[in-house]
């Protein structure tokens, strides 16, 4: 990480990363509404059991990484709960237009 000479550089370099980081909400975004098509039911759409799978694997990145695992995890909870929703509203209109 470079050393950065004020607070306007700092800024900056928080912008793009926010840019990075948007952009690649929206993909994931796009692979979450692509599951749905491979998912029964809500149950599947929950996955409680994938869920703690990938909490693991982000607080061992974010270990690998130098970053506090439990930020990680609260974030990542909180994108996947906004994600399930998500799917739940997604996978709902698909079963009401196979009905």
């Amino acid at each position: 990480m470079r050393e950065f000479k004020n607070i306007q550089e700092v800024r900056e370099s928080i912008d793009y990363l926010d840019n990075q980081i948007v952009k690649l909400i929206s993909e994931r975004s796009r692979c979450v509404e692509q599951a749905t098509k491979f998912k029964k039911d809500t149950n599947d759409v929950k996955a409680p059991k994938r869920v703690e799978a990938v909490i693991q694997k982000v607080r061992t990145i974010a270990d690998e990484n130098n970053v506090n695992p439990d930020i990680i995890e609260q974030v990542y909870r909180t994108m996947i709960s906004c994600f399930i929703d998500h799917e739940l509203t997604h996978h709902s209109k698909m079963n009401n237009k196979q009905r």
